[in-house]
Formats: structure tokens, C-alpha cells, sequence
């Protein structure tokens, strides 16, 4: 294996720590579900390898040593752990088609919830949090069942078309991106805007959104400069405990 793809190498120790990290983290923020949804990292100039959670483990629990090293047919190359079937069928094409190096899948709740409204995404034109995903976010309004098959993983990496966020039609979202920090920053904020906007709809007044334009120019300016989304993430990795030592089995 080449020296950057090495699972005990620095670089990759490091893309373990900080994937492990944005789990836990998930946990904290509860947006975590059981012990489903999966977390991934393509290691660099590599993208058929890339570093997911394991089979079996909450999220709160896991550490780097936890996180498993598969190539896009699911063999694993290196983890003491199984990986889920349809983290393979999903992650692999989204990794894939989108040459995004991050991919995060969960069904945290508020934006699930807009999964199963007419509308099925969350309005990008409402709160400010909203507004950092004008024009990025794609919908596949159709559920098909289970992703099981190469078939079903390519469906859903495809309804992306250019977007770096997905909201999948009954199931939950996905949100990728170039780094954990920033994806994971994302992921958080796209929890509250939809927090916000399910709260504001329950209230049953009128919702006041703003120009189109303008909420693409704050979309803007906060994807030009975003230091606040490393510092968050090393604002999570003093504040989310790290599990304690000693290996967990769940074959």
C-alpha cells in the first residue's frame, strides 16, 4: 500500500481523528440515530479508499482507532470492525460521482422532517442560517427503499447534479464537502435552519422570506471566509469527550 494510503500513517491517523471527532460531536448535537448513518473521508488523491464509521457503534463511542478503511467495493483494507451494506452502496457513489473528499448521511430530525413535507428541502431563503445553502442544495424526491445496490447508491449520488447538499425524499439528508470541519460545520447549521423554519411553520402564521439574491449574497460571504467553521471544530475537539480506551467488538 502506498505510504499516504497506510492507515497508520500521520495523515491518515489524523483524517481518523478528526472523522471520529465529527461523530462524537453528532452524537453531542443529537443528530445521530442508533447506531445507523455513516460519516466518510476519501483519503487524499485517493478517491476509491476512503475512512467510514463502523457497524455497531454508537457514534458517542467511537475513536480513531474505531474508523475502517474500505475501497469502493467494500472490501475492507484495514479496521478491526464490519462496515453497514448501504454506507458501501451510498458513500461509494457519492465519492464517486461527486468527487467530494467528505460525505456525511444521517436523519437528524428537523431536516428529516422536511424530507417528508410537498416541498421535501428546507427554504434557503428564510432564517440567515438558511441562507448559507442558496444554491447548493439538491433534492431527490423520490424514496426508493432501502440502498442496497450499486443501482440505488448512483440514483441518489446523481440527485445531487452539481450540489454539495441533498435532501433524500423520506430518509434524511446528506451534506459533502473538501473537509470534515467545514462539511461538519454545515451539517450542524442546516440542522438549525430547519429547526427554525419547522418552528417557524408551526406557529401557522405567514413565513416573510428574502430576495433570492440577497440570500445568495449572504451565501456568499460566508462561504468566502470560513475560519468560524475550523474554529467550531476545534471548539468541539476541547469540549466532546473523547471515548475511553480499550477495544469495543461487534462482529
Amino acid at each position: 500500500m502506498h505510504a499516504d494510503f497506510d492507515y497508520a500513517s500521520p495523515a491518515v491517523r489524523q483524517l481518523r481523528e478528526d472523522l471520529a471527532l465529527a461523530l462524537r460531536a453528532a452524537a453531542h448535537h443529537g443528530l445521530s440515530e442508533g447506531v445507523c448513518n455513516h460519516f466518510s473521508v476519501a483519503l487524499p488523491g485517493a478517491q476509491d479508499r476512503y475512512l467510514i464509521n463502523p457497524r455497531g457503534l454508537h457514534w458517542s463511542e467511537i475513536g480513531p482507532d474505531d474508523i475502517v478503511l474500505i475501497d469502493v467495493h467494500g472490501e475492507v483494507l484495514a479496521g478491526r470492525h464490519r462496515v453497514e451494506p448501504t454506507a458501501l452502496f451510498i458513500h461509494g457513489a457519492v465519492h464517486r460521482v461527486t468527487g467530494l473528499s467528505v460525505v456525511l448521511h444521517c436523519h437528524m430530525p428537523y431536516a428529516t422532517a422536511l424530507t417528508l413535507t410537498a416541498d421535501r428541502a428546507l427554504d434557503p431563503t428564510l432564517s440567515q442560517n438558511a441562507m448559507r445553502f442558496m444554491n447548493r442544495i439538491g433534492i431527490d424526491d423520490r424514496y426508493n427503499g432501502l440502498a442496497l445496490d450499486d443501482a440505488e447508491g448512483e440514483r441518489i449520488a446523481k440527485a445531487m447534479a452539481g450540489k454539495d447538499i441533498v435532501f433524500l425524499a423520506n430518509h434524511g439528508v446528506i451534506v459533502a464537502g473538501d473537509r470534515i470541519a467545514h462539511a461538519y460545520d454545515d451539517l450542524y447549521y442546516l440542522e438549525r435552519a430547519c429547526l427554525h423554519q419547522v418552528i417557524a411553520q408551526s406557529t401557522g402564521r405567514p413565513l416573510v422570506p428574502v430576495d433570492a439574491a440577497l440570500a445568495a449574497h449572504v451565501a456568499m460571504q460566508i462561504q468566502g471566509e470560513r475560519e468560524q467553521s475550523d474554529l467550531f471544530f476545534e471548539a468541539l475537539r476541547r469540549l466532546v469527550p473523547a471515548p475511553s480506551a480499550g477495544s469495543v467488538s461487534v462482529a
